[in-house]
């Protein structure tokens, strides 16, 4: 049984000494481009760029920076050749940066275990490719069918940020394909790479996994992940059918998707019967919308700070929600299973009525854990 873990202000101590990058790009100009913006940025100082891979790893060998930024193509010793040997020899935190054609690249390069990936415009970089702050030093079946599949009917709702799509794809594989609830997933992520993101997982899962489509109802034992730069929700059609929504509406916490946003549409809509999931990640989005989801009765699990790459969410939702459990990365699928086992079932005609109306809490039932 899961022991409730009370509401904890954040644990990051301050750095008082810049954080040394080694900028890796085969492009004098990004090199250039990528080693000015680092510079402008409060905290952290270029140490040393690096033409090629065989240079990359020299340096990291003499210098050992803080953090890597590496193009993920590169002639010769390419970025997933470089990122290999470094997590096996000098782990530290990397940054990618890709081309939006390169998406498998990148998702590779997640997956040996990079921090982050920064899309690579065509033109000028946006200062986002400086994704890791302070709060890296504690960075160390049969798939089911539409067909067969029915309505959801208790939903696992997922924050996740920098680090995510390594954590997922730890997590989702790990469940199992008779799951019993939808899976919805926003992770921070641009337009153009979730898709390749949901094909990775699918691969490997024995749930269905694919990137959500706007009004197709959500379905049991199926993981739906918001499409990058556009928000995900859920609602209800008149016949009471959980639907997801898609839409491009203003950023909140300066992020789209917003995982607050999700969260709140799944309190609202599934009540009791929600689960929700606060992973690695900078900021503080999911902490409003995990506090709705124990408000409704639902429960809420956090990842591990030690097993986060960046611990910036999972300590927000800790501090402004509480959780049920806080879980390290290796244990969460299993946490999930069995947290899951303990939500209510559909009581039809008492929390959904014929009209679809949304899940009301009774506020003398509403499970309010580890709010102390």
């Amino acid at each position: 049984m899961s022991h409730a873990v009370p509401r904890a202000a954040s644990r990051t101590e301050p750095r008082t000494e810049p954080r040394t990058v080694l900028v890796v790009d085969d492009s004098a100009f990004m090199r250039r481009v990528v080693a000015e913006l680092v510079g402008e940025c409060e905290g952290f100082r270029v140490v040393a760029t690096a033409r090629d891979g065989t240079e990359a790893l020299r340096a990291a060998h003499a210098l050992a920076p803080d953090v890597v930024t590496l193009d993920v193509a590169m002639p010769g010793l390419d970025g997933l050749q470089v990122l290999g040997y470094l997590m096996s020899e000098l782990p530290r935190p990397v940054v990618v940066l890709s081309g939006l054609d390169e998406d498998g690249l990148a998702m590779r390069a997640l997956e040996l275990g990079a921090l982050d990936f920064v899309p690579k415009p065509s033109g000028p970089i946006s200062l986002d490719v400086v994704v890791v702050r302070d709060e890296t030093a504690t960075a160390p079946v049969a798939r089911a069918t539409a067909a067969h599949a029915r309505p959801a009917d208790r939903v696992v709702a997922v924050a996740a940020s920098t680090g995510g799509p390594n954590a997922l794809a730890q997590i989702v594989p790990a469940l199992p394909g008779a799951l019993g609830a939808a899976v919805v997933v926003a992770q921070h992520m641009p337009a153009g790479f979730t898709a390749s993101l949901a094909r990775r997982l699918a691969s490997r899962a024995r749930l269905a996994v694919k990137e959500a489509s706007h009004g197709e109802p959500l379905l049991e034992d199926h993981v739906y992940l918001a499409p990058g730069g556009r928000h995900l929700a859920v609602t209800r059609d008149a016949d009471g059918v959980p639907r997801l929504t898609v839409d491009d509406g203003p950023a909140r916490w300066g992020v789209r998707p917003c995982a607050d946003r999700l969260l709140d549409a799944c309190a609202a809509q599934f009540g009791p019967r929600t689960l929700g999931l606060v992973l690695t990640g900078m900021g503080r989005d999911g902490a409003e919308g995990l506090r709705a989801v124990r408000a409704a009765g639902g429960r809420a699990l956090v990842q591990a700070r030690e097993t986060a790459g960046v611990p910036g969410m999972p300590d927000a939702a800790l501090a402004h929600a509480g959780a049920d459990a806080v879980v390290s990365l290796s244990a969460l699928a299993g946490a999930v299973v069995a947290h899951l086992a303990e939500l209510p079932g559909l009581v039809p005609d008492a929390s959904i009525g014929a009209s679809g109306a949304p899940f009301l809490p009774d506020p003398t039932h509403a499970r309010r854990r580890s709010d102390a």
